[in-house]
């Protein structure tokens, strides 16, 4: 936690406008490419394909039924029968069930947020230690190219007479120390060049574009300690998914309450065969006339206890995420304490080291 804290504030106010371009620029190319951040935003997508699954009506049922044995009737024999039924939840379940599916894709949404500023912490975290190797090689390139002068004086020296060959060979002992030292960072650059070019999901030996210089600025001691909780999207996630288990509360609670359901059949009925010739239709009024015959239902939830183990699931979750939002604050208010000690205590040393060097 202190360290993306410190990371993200050196990365704000501690680099060069040139460098930070620079940056900026892998830090979208990052965006666009890690793997792993487009597969948290396709949990988001999928979360919004959620809600109109939950917000839409059960399939109305449609049945035929077909009498083998005709059901002789005052009008006819029932020959078939033909139903349309549709089920429809207590009034206002649909609007509370898209509430919690709009709830937890925008709790989703958050979390790819957070994600994002997760995986710009990692670049930069990635970047900064090639900008350290590169300026490590440099100094040891001059070093070298000093030792190789002392090297050649003292071999002077002792061709002369006015050295010994002890002074050559110290010499050549750190000579080759140096360039041992060298040699090892540049084995080093493969690991750090690979490391950084996963994040933004490219080849390993890709080339990374690397400044030569930083400027550093002073630091306020108080920098965004106030927005520090405001709009975070882990914070922000915990709400919505506190707001979401809420929701779902509400959504156990009609789910308790009855169902209604309507209908139609519709029945086939064929004339009367068993009338006297001549007279079929005439002494029984709608003799074969089909049936209509409209219907309602209504589900009766007996059984509670699911009921009741929902709303209580529900209401477990909302202490859950209560809980998890007051630790990660208080993880979040100690680790940037710690980050922002750490970075005026490495200013400090910066203002030391200059002192020193211009001394």
């Amino acid at each position: 936690m202190k360290k993306t804290i410190g990371i993200v504030v050196v990365f704000v106010l501690l680099v060069h406008s040139n460098y930070a371009q620079t940056l900026s620029d892998y830090l979208l190319e990052a965006a666009k490419n890690n793997p792993g951040l487009k597969a948290r935003y396709k949990d988001f997508e999928v979360a919004l394909e959620k809600i109109p699954q939950v917000s839409s009506l059960p399939d109305p049922t449609f049945s035929f039924g077909y009498f083998i044995s005709p059901v002789e009737t005052r009008v006819g024999p029932q020959q078939a029968r033909f139903s349309l039924s549709q089920m429809f939840p207590w009034f206002g379940t649909l609007k509370a069930q898209e509430n919690v599916a709009a709830l937890i894709a925008e709790a989703k949404y958050q979390a790819f947020l957070d994600e994002r500023n997760r995986l710009y912490y990692k670049v930069s975290a990635a970047y900064y230690p090639l900008y350290e190797l590169n300026q490590w090689k440099k100094i040891e390139e001059e070093n070298i190219r000093i030792l190789q002068s002392y090297k050649t004086i003292a071999q002077k020296k002792f061709e002369n007479g006015n050295g010994t060959m002890v002074d050559v060979l110290r010499v050549d002992i750190i000579l080759k120390e140096a360039r041992t030292t060298l040699s090892i960072l540049e084995e080093k650059q493969k690991p750090l060049l690979s490391t950084f070019n996963n994040l933004l999901n490219r080849g390993d030996s890709t080339e990374v574009t690397i400044k030569d210089s930083l400027i550093v600025d002073a630091l306020p001691y108080d920098y965004r300690r106030d927005s520090l909780l405001v709009n975070n999207p882990a914070l922000e996630e915990l709400n919505l998914k506190m707001k979401a288990s809420e929701a779902s509360e509400n959504v156990a609670h009609k789910q308790g309450l009855p169902k209604l359901g309507v209908g139609l059949d519709y029945v086939l009925i064929g004339p009367r065969s068993d009338l006297p010739a001549g007279q079929a239709g005439m002494d029984i009024p709608d003799n074969g006339k089909n049936a209509l015959m409209p219907m309602v239902s209504l589900s009766i939830p007996v059984y509670r206890k699911k009921y009741k183990a929902a709303v209580k699931e529900a209401q477990l979750e909302q202490e859950k995420f209560a809980l998890q939002k007051e630790d990660y604050v208080n993880s979040l208010t100690s680790g940037y304490e710690m980050g922002l000690f750490e970075i005026q205590q490495q200013y400090q040393l910066l203002k030391l080291y200059d002192a020193q060097v211009n001394e």
